[in-house]
C-alpha cells in the first residue's frame, strides 16, 4: 500500500510577483492605448455633428462648440426632398437581404465541403481561399463589363448579385460546419428516414446559428461599406448606397456643406452600431466555434 504525501506549493517569489504585476499593467497600457486609438474618430464624429460650419473651423475639433445637432439632422433628412432616408434604405436592402442571402448560400457550401466526401473537394477549397485572397476592388471593372454585357448596369441587381457571393462565408461556413454538426447526428437522422435538405435545413441550421450570426455581422458590414462598386455600377442617385450618396454629397456641390456630410456620416453609423449591439451575444458565442476540438 503506497501513500501519497502532498506537499504544499511553494507562494510564490518576489521577483515572480513583480514580473506578473509589470506585465499586467503593461497589458493594461496596451490595451488602453488600442481604445484610445479606435475611440478617438468616433468622438471626432460625435462632437463635429454637433457644429455648424463655421464651428467646424473655429473651435478645436474634439471640444463641443455651440449645439446645432437637431438642425444639422434635420439639414440632413430634409435635404434633395429627404434623398438621404432613400439612401438608408437603399443600403439596408443591400446589407440586409444581400448578407442573407449570402451567409445561407456560404453556409449551405461550407457544410458541403465539410461533410461530404466528394471528388475534387480539397481542390475547391483551395480555389475558395484563393478568392479569399482577391481583393474585391480588382473584380469590379470585370463585373461592370459582365453587367454591361446583360444589361443589369444602373439596377439594383449590379449591386446585389455581386454582395451575395463571398468566399470568406464560405470558409467561415466550412470551419463552423466541421465543429458544430457530428457525423453521429446525420447517420442518425438519416437512418431515422431525414433526407440530406432536411437535415441541413431543420438541424444543420439550428446548430449553427452562433456561426450564422457571425456571418451575417461581417458580411452586413462588408457589403454596408462597399463604395467602389456601387460607385462603379450606379449612377441614378435613388439607387445609391448611403456611402455613395455622402461622398456624392461633398463632391457634386461646391457649396459649404461639411456639417451635413458629417452629421450623415454619423447617421450612417447608427445601423452598424443596432446591429451589432443587438446580435453581439451570438456573435460572441460564433467566434468560439471551432476553436476547441474533442
Amino acid at each position: 500500500m503506497s501513500t501519497t504525501v502532498n506537499t504544499p506549493r511553494k507562494p510564490p517569489r518576489e521577483n515572480e510577483l513583480q514580473v506578473t504585476r509589470t506585465g499586467a499593467w503593461m497589458t493594461m497600457g496596451v490595451l488602453t492605448l488600442a481604445a484610445v486609438y479606435f475611440l478617438v474618430p468616433v468622438w471626432w464624429l460625435i462632437v463635429s455633428a454637433t457644429k455648424s460650419n463655421t464651428a467646424l473651423f473655429n473651435s478645436n475639433g474634439f471640444v463641443f462648440s455651440g449645439q446645432n445637432l437637431t438642425h444639422n439632422v434635420h439639414d440632413v433628412l430634409t435635404r434633395q426632398d429627404g434623398l438621404f432616408v432613400r439612401w438608408l434604405v437603399n443600403s439596408l436592402l443591400y446589407a440586409g437581404v444581400g448578407g442573407a442571402l449570402a451567409t445561407l448560400i456560404g453556409v449551405a457550401c461550407g457544410y458541403a465541403i465539410a461533410k461530404y466526401d466528394f471528388r475534387g473537394r480539397g481542390l475547391l477549397f483551395g480555389g475558395i481561399l484563393a478568392g479569399v485572397l482577391i481583393p474585391s476592388a480588382l473584380l469590379t471593372v470585370p463585373l461592370y463589363l459582365l453587367f454591361a454585357k446583360i444589361g443589369l448596369v444602373n439596377t439594383v441587381w449590379a449591386v446585389m448579385i455581386p454582395s451575395v457571393v463571398n468566399p470568406f462565408a464560405v470558409y467561415l461556413g466550412r470551419v463552423y460546419a466541421s465543429a458544430a454538426m457530428p457525423d453521429e447526428l446525420m447517420e442518425a437522422a438519416r437512418i431515422d428516414g431525414a433526407g440530406e435538405i432536411r437535415i441541413f435545413f431543420s438541424i444543420a441550421l439550428r446548430l449553427m446559428s452562433p456561426a450564422l450570426v457571425t456571418v451575417f455581422l461581417f458580411t452586413f458590414v462588408s457589403i454596408w461599406n462597399n463604395f467602389f462598386l456601387p460607385l462603379i455600377m450606379l449612377s441614378n442617385q435613388n439607387l445609391y448606397p448611403v456611402t455613395l450618396g455622402i461622398f456624392n454629397w461633398y463632391t457634386a456641390t461646391r457649396e459649404a456643406n461639411y456639417n451635413i456630410v458629417i452629421t450623415g456620416s454619423l447617421l450612417s453609423v447608427i445601423p452598424l452600431v443596432v446591429a451589432f449591439l443587438s446580435l453581439q451575444r451570438f456573435w460572441r458565442a460564433g467566434l468560439t466555434a471551432g476553436s476547441v476540438k474533442a
